[in-house]
């Protein structure tokens, strides 16, 4: 762990209300579950917590409920499946704070758990109130953060909470920054040569991510949508494929300022594409986009050579699907790559979000060396080395 932090081996837990900011923002389907990967991320947490007596008072956001209580989007199925994998009773608050929800926190016994209610059913939340955060503070003596996935964000119970109680990270955060700082150390011993994957939609969101990375990174291969403004920069056809016009200049740029840093970037050299964007489209694999076509995908021979140099690399990162991976016809580009990434003998470090999702859905996980449970938050700590989360949990 960085310095600064009290670690939380040395926080006085033994007993105490321990109010724990946690990711439990997970996918339902019809009321239930539907990835509890996130869920299970804490219970090592969870765990350690109640070895030592702790009552455990746990907080967190689900969706976008835009700060009015959603049923659909209430954490009580999120509680509900963690009480399956501790199994044990999980006492649920339909509230958020309040008196009523302070005394539940006191009736718990050592080792008992109790989930709030969403947390973002408060527009408090999200706008950092400091009332908010006091009254968050009140449900614990001591808080612990453990939402990685939303510490890059300056809401009440990330930034506010701290201001009012002992605080430490929980473990996975300590394992996200140990990790993803790694990544981003001056001393690259062990770590080269380091290859990073980038793919997603728009450059736009990736630009300070490849301008960090190529400070560190001896291979930068782009793929997924925002390649195809990389590839028009460059003169090539692109038919109907998506692109940012306003971000060619910016490409170029990106392009020429990692080969003044000695940093090999790869674009993919075949297609896979579609006349429509649209799931049962025909696709057909060709090296030149013909017009009134789409790239939709990476081509297997996109796969195969960058493959050969992931085989070389000692550190991987990956954030970002390389097509449209939710479809099988467009989901050969993805697969193939994160087979290789879970092949290949070096670090491999996943960053998150539909990365995550992907590596989830072809069964890979456990073939990683780290997935992140937070996509935004691994990038934006890949860039600036800091969350605003570590920020306030800082003496």
């Amino acid at each position: 762990m960085a310095r600064g932090f009290v670690k939380l081996e040395d926080l006085a837990v033994e007993g105490k209300r321990v109010l724990c900011r946690v990711d439990f923002n997970v996918p339902l389907d019809d009321g239930q579950v539907a990835d509890d990967t996130r869920i299970r991320a804490f219970v090592p947490t969870l765990k350690y917590l109640q070895e030592r007596g702790a009552r455990l008072v746990l907080a967190s956001h689900l969706g976008r409920p835009k700060g009015k209580p959603d049923p659909a989007q209430s954490l009580l199925p999120a509680a509900a499946r963690l009480a399956e994998l501790i199994d044990q009773d999980v006492v649920f608050a339909h509230d958020i704070v309040g008196d009523e929800v302070t005394a539940l926190t006191r009736e718990l016994q050592e080792g008992g758990v109790m989930v709030v209610e969403n947390l973002r059913f408060d527009p408090r939340e999200e706008a950092g109130d400091a009332e908010f955060a006091k009254a968050l503070a009140d449900l614990g003596d001591v808080f612990v953060n453990d939402a990685f996935g939303a510490m890059h964000r300056a809401h009440a119970s990330i930034t506010g909470v701290p201001q009012h109680l002992p605080s430490a990270p929980g473990l996975l955060v300590q394992r996200e920054v140990e990790v993803l700082g790694r990544l981003i150390s001056t001393d690259a011993t062990g770590r080269t040569p380091f290859g990073a994957v980038l793919g997603g939609a728009k450059v736009s969101d990736k630009i300070k991510v490849i301008d960090a990375l190529s400070r560190r990174v001896d291979h930068l291969f782009i793929g997924g949508a925002m390649a195809y403004t990389f590839l028009k920069a460059q003169g090539q056809p692109i038919g109907n494929s998506r692109c940012e016009d306003d971000k060619l200049d910016l490409a170029r740029e990106l392009v020429e300022k990692c080969e003044a840093r000695n940093v090999k970037v790869h674009l993919p050299v075949d297609h896979v594409v579609a006349a429509t964007f649209a799931e049962d489209a025909a696709p057909e694999t060709v090296t030149e986009i013909p017009d009134g076509t789409m790239g939709l995908d990476i081509g297997p021979e996109t796969v195969k050579a960058w493959s050969e140099i992931f085989g070389r690399c000692n550190t991987l990162f990956w954030n970002g699907p390389l097509g449209v991976f939710e479809w099988d016809s467009f989901a050969g580009g993805t697969r193939g790559v994160a087979e290789a990434l879970a092949s290949s003998s070096g670090f491999t470090v996943v960053g998150g979000g539909d990365s995550a999702a992907a590596v989830a859905k072809f069964g890979l996980a456990e073939r990683m060396g780290h997935i992140s449970t937070g996509g935004g938050a691994s990038l934006e700590y890949l860039e600036d080395g800091d969350l605003v989360g570590l920020q306030a949990l800082r003496k």
